[in-house]
Formats: structure tokens, sequence, C-alpha cells
């Protein structure tokens, strides 16, 4: 067979546009003032994901790509060889090239991501990469129902879902997130990255680094509100807060009114009191055994664990029950 090379073939983009805008106007004119934090992942806010990853205070993504290194040999043993892997919610594909590099002869890689620009770069790097690997990269909101490619007659389909992305649903809504992708995608199996609960000074550090970069992505929120809403937020009026929430078992991430303000958005007045915040996004934090629990409630099978050495992050295998 010829060798492949450069493989890319866009999926339709989703239609995002009027989506957005009820969503948005949905969320600030309710009694609790929130966003999708799925909207955070425009260009810039996907670059500036990025860089949180590289920030000295965010462990989870060195974290998660040590402990996949380290077991990636264990990893594709159980896997198996010639396996699609299907990356939900795939940005820079960064820790998939750990998988990638360990897997025997992998049929096919599927990135989907709501951001299209940077999964078409993404795809066409890997396919550079691994040239005899093909890329078939799907823009799509993997939340939300969506057709992924035909199955490979014979080749397991194993979903990638790194990154505790988990932990952004509420785990009722994880719950049935995780159990509609096991029958509508029909996933042999699931490699899925998952944050421990731990101490909260930890948590608090890391989603309030020093170089300020999470706020800017907390921030650039409304900044992509303002230039695609017609909106005329006042950046300089709103600050980036987020802290452990212990009894609820999840870090919280608001943007705070620092005044008295209105603000038009799509041609809405919105008014927000000085100390009102707007409520971007959760990350909840698992035990192993919730997390178990979790995955039984969604008919999957927790068959194999990962840790590293100071129990900050998890990786496991599932496999529908």
């Amino acid at each position: 067979m010829a060798k492949q090379t450069r493989q890319a073939q866009w999926l339709a983009d989703p239609a995002p546009q009027l989506e957005f805008q009820e969503s948005v106007i949905r969320g600030l004119t309710g009694a609790r003032k929130s966003l999708e934090c799925k909207y955070f992942y425009d260009e810039r806010g996907s670059a500036l994901f990025d860089e949180i990853c590289r920030q000295p205070e965010y462990y989870p993504t060195t974290v998660e790509t040590g402990i996949l290194e380290c077991c990636a040999a264990q990893i594709a043993g159980v896997i198996g060889p010639g396996a699609e892997l299907v990356e939900l919610g795939s940005g820079a594909s960064l820790k998939t090239r750990v998988v990638l590099r360990a897997l025997q002869r992998p049929a096919r890689y599927v990135p989907v991501d709501i951001s299209s620009e940077y999964v078409k770069a993404a795809a066409v790097a890997l396919a550079g990469e691994f040239p005899g690997l093909t890329v078939r990269p799907m823009i799509a909101d993997f939340t939300a129902p969506f057709r992924l490619p035909d199955r490979i007659s014979g080749q397991p389909r194993v979903l990638f879902f790194p990154g505790s992305t988990i932990g952004n649903f509420h785990p009722r809504d994880a719950a049935r997130f995780l159990g509609n992708t096991c029958l509508e995608l029909a996933a042999d199996a699931m490699l899925i990255g998952v944050d421990l609960k731990k101490d909260p000074a930890v948590l608090n550090a890391a989603y309030n680094d020093a170089a300020g970069v999470t706020a800017a992505f907390n921030l650039n929120l409304l900044e992509r509100i303002n230039r695609e809403l017609d909106a005329n937020f006042d950046l300089r009026a709103f600050e980036h807060h987020a802290g452990y929430v212990e009894r609820r078992g999840r870090i919280e991430m608001h943007l705070r009114s620092l005044r008295d303000q209105e603000v038009r958005v799509a041609g809405r007045n919105i008014h927000f009191a000085a100390g009102e915040s707007i409520h971007t996004e959760n990350s909840y934090k698992y035990s192993v055994d919730e997390f178990r629990e979790l995955a039984a409630r969604s008919r999957w099978q927790m068959t194999h664990t990962w840790f590293d050495e100071r129990a900050l992050f998890s990786v496991y295998l599932l496999k529908p029950a």
C-alpha cells in the first residue's frame, strides 16, 4: 500500500453563530448569570489555554503527560494493534503524540474540536509527523450529537478524552455524557484523564497563575462576545475570580463586575450590580472511588488505572460494561 502523507479532510463546521448568541443571552439574563465554558475556545482562547498549560502552577498537563509517557507501552498493549483513536476536544493534540507513538500501527486519528482553525493546524502538523497515519479532523461540538466517519472494519475504536475535561460537567451531566458517548460513538474503549481531589492550596494556585494567563483566558470570553455579538463589555470593569469550593468538590471560575454597570449585548441591555459575577466554568475533582461509581452509572467499566507518584492526577481505561 502506498504511503499516505499529510491527509486531512475537513468535515463540516457546525452552525455556531446563532447558537452562540442564544446561549449568551440566555446565560446573561438568567437569575444567576453564567456562560458556557465551551465558548472559551475561539482561536485566541485556544492559544491562551495552551499557554496556561505551560504555567508552573498548572500541574494537570505536565503530570498527565508524564503518566502517559511512563505508561505508554502498557496502555498500547491493552488497546492492541490497529486502533482508531478519536480525541474529544483535541486542541493542539500535544498528549496525543505520546499515545500515537506508542500504539501499534494505529489505523486512523480523528481529532474533534470546536475551534476550526486550531484543529486544522494541529491536524496538518500531526499528519506531517506521522506520515503513515490517516488523519480525519472534525470541526464539531463534542458535547452535542455529531457523526464520526464510518468505522474501519475490524479495527477497535478508542476514545481519547484527556485533560480532565470531564470535570467541566456537573456529575449528573458527566454521567449522561459518558453514557451517550459510549452508545452514539460505538466505542470499544475510552482513555480518559481525571483530576484528583487534593490540597485546596494546590488547586487554587493552578487556576490563579502568577502570570495572569488564566485571568486573560477568562476575560477573553467577554472580548469574543464584544467581537461577535456587537457587545460593549469594558474588560477593565471585570476581574477573574477562581477558587475551590470544597463542599461541591469543584473549582468555580467567575468574572466579577467591579462596579454597577450596564452592558449592551446583541441589542439587549444587561445590568450588572457591583460585585455580581458571571459563572464561566466548573472543574470537578474526583476521588478514584467517585469516578469509578460515575463510570459505572454511565455503562462503562474501569479496567486499568494509572497515577503519578504524588497522586495529583489519574488516567483510566474504560470499556463498555
